[in-house]
């Protein structure tokens, strides 16, 4: 070899050639626990509520384990360095108890946030929404009870949290339950929801955009 010239990115190996590591085709799962990790580094404050969302879209989406490494390059390692290996949320801080109440105008919880054991939403003459989406979930289930004497509820799920609202009385108003988990991911969550709606609405519905792209990804291609 050539003084100066540079070696290849790849190497011999059985008479053919093998590809770097950051050429190799990623898989859903190799997608779905770089989902996961943006998700805890949010959580734990490393990333802000913008930087989650653009790096999400880009994980989503993203066709090698190069460009999901890059995710990653500025994160503490979960094991090796550069490493792709599931983490686990437990770490993540988790109230056993959290109270929303809007008497008037709008609140919301979104963006990266702890998801507690149990949620109390009230709400008088306001609108609440819950979005679940960039959320840190470090229990299995979320008792959701909610009392709406006038107002409007939202409550935004991923694809893999399931939403059950058989135990909700509504007296003069309307709930409308508008997603259903894929039964191909693995359940994340489990929300049950209780309580009554005087007089309002109460709304459960998916992400507009991110994670619908990649559930539909997901879907096998018909023949």
């Amino acid at each position: 070899m050539a003084d100066g010239e540079r070696l290849p990115d790849r190497r011999e190996a059985d008479g053919g050639m093998v590809p770097d590591r950051r050429e190799l085709r990623a898989s859903h799962d190799d997608r779905d626990r770089v989902v996961e990790r943006l998700r805890v580094a949010a959580g734990d404050g490393r990333l802000t509520a913008e930087e989650l969302d653009e790096r999400l879209e880009t994980a989503l989406t993203a066709r090698t384990y190069g460009e999901l490494e890059v995710l990653l390059r500025d994160l503490p390692a979960e094991s090796a360095p550069g490493s792709l290996a599931p983490v686990t949320v437990t770490a993540v801080p988790a109230k056993d108890l959290v109270r929303l109440q809007a008497t008037s105008g709008n609140l919301e919880r979104g963006g990266p946030w702890a998801v507690p054991r149990r949620l109390e939403v009230e709400t008088t003459s306001g609108n609440v929404t819950i979005d679940l989406t960039a959320a840190a979930i470090a229990h299995p289930e979320l008792d959701l009870a909610i009392s709406v004497r006038s107002g409007n509820v939202r409550l935004v799920v991923p694809p893999d949290v399931m939403v059950d609202v058989d135990a909700v009385t509504v007296r003069s108003g309307s709930i409308r339950h508008r997603v259903h988990p894929d039964p191909a991911l693995p359940r994340r969550l489990t929300v049950t929801m209780s309580g009554s709606i005087r007089s309002g609405n109460v709304v459960v519905r998916g992400p507009r955009r991110g994670f619908w792209a990649w559930l539909l990804r997901r879907q096998p291609k018909s023949k």
